[in-house]
């Protein structure tokens, strides 16, 4: 049997190895460009004449990133309104804001955004553990997103009336929560396609929630809570619609309002949607949009963006007319 010499070895082992590592090197390379233009994809500024920079709101139980939406031509010696924007599950800052289009209005109206951003560490899934109130994660997440806007109002001139929380799907959710813990902070919320607070308490009964089986308790006794405006659509398979009307009953009840008759309306060959008031005399307490058609999606949302929807009515005009109604009326 004839050996082969220790440089044929040599030979052969180098070969292998080539073959062996020059895809891993390329695999590897191409994962590290993805995750760069990633990167770059979310310091890219959305769409809107401003300032788009990230930061890092530090609590004593934990950090968030968050990204600061501020307009170039903000009003000179004047305080500004400040939308608070969270996103839902498998969405970051920079994509809610290229979904919503809500920095491109906001540079229109005079407007700060704040867009916390959960960390994956939290979440896999990227969503904000609104849920989970028994183990404390909640009230934690919460905390940090104050923490966030209180950084927001240390580098912009915010006015403190005029703040408002809006959130989408698992933000819809925290928003909610934020508001009925914090009622003082906000002058208005909007949950779209969300779950109302007190539904779930633990992570084994969230998904048995957002299917609108577990409805909230009812409160006891009125609460000052800030008005609310509840988009959903009729066809969402994620999160049932059953928990819009939750929703709307919880802030209806604690508020003393009462529903008026619904009204529909379409604009153009957008999905049709009821809107019901629920008011307390001439206070607006509580507006629910239901959209027909819409799926588990951003109403009117950009096109090709996950959890879209460009057919719906436009959800960030509608949140924009419902807010400045409910900081000109003001809290009661």
């Amino acid at each position: 049997m004839r050996r082969r010499s220790s440089k044929g070895w040599a030979s052969l082992l180098q070969r292998s190895l080539k073959a062996f590592t020059a895809p891993a090197v390329r695999a590897g390379r191409q994962a590290t460009q993805r995750a760069l233009a990633a990167g770059v994809r979310k310091l890219r500024p959305p769409a809107g004449a401003g300032l788009w920079w990230p930061g890092l709101a530090v609590g004593a139980r934990g950090t968030r990133r968050y990204m600061l939406f501020r307009p170039s031509a903000l009003p000179a010696g004047q305080r500004v309104p400040l939308l608070v924007m969270l996103h839902g599950c498998g969405q970051d800052a920079s994509s809610f804001a290229q979904s919503t289009r809500m920095n491109a209005l906001a540079a229109r109206q005079g407007c700060v955004v704040l867009y916390p951003e959960q960390d994956r560490l939290a979440n896999l899934q990227g969503c904000w553990n609104w849920f989970d109130t028994d183990s404390g994660r909640a009230q934690v997440e919460a905390e940090l997103i104050l923490k966030a806007m209180d950084m927001a109002c240390a580098l912009c001139p915010v006015d403190p009336t005029r703040v408002a929380v809006v959130g989408f799907s698992a933000g819809a959710s925290m928003a909610a929560l934020l508001a009925t813990r914090h009622p003082e902070r906000f002058g208005a919320v909007v949950m779209h396609s969300g779950v109302p607070p007190g539904s779930a308490h633990s992570s084994a009964s969230a998904l048995a929630a957002m299917r609108g089986r577990h409805a909230p308790a009812p409160t006891a006794g009125p609460h000052i809570w800030p008005p609310l405006l509840v988009i959903h659509g009729d066809a969402d398979g994620v999160v049932s619609p059953r928990n819009a009307m939750a929703a709307a009953r919880l802030w209806a009840d604690a508020g003393g309002a009462r529903a008026l008759p619904p009204r529909t309306q379409q604009r153009g060959k957008r999905y049709p949607m009821d809107v019901t008031d629920h008011r307390r005399g001439r206070r607006l307490v509580v507006q629910t949009v239901a959209v027909r058609r819409l799926g588990h999606a951003w109403s009117g949302g950009a096109a090709g963006q996950p959890f879209s929807d460009a057919q719906g009515p436009d959800a960030t005009r509608l949140t924009w007319a419902f807010v400045s109604k409910a900081w000109a009326q003001g809290l009661p």
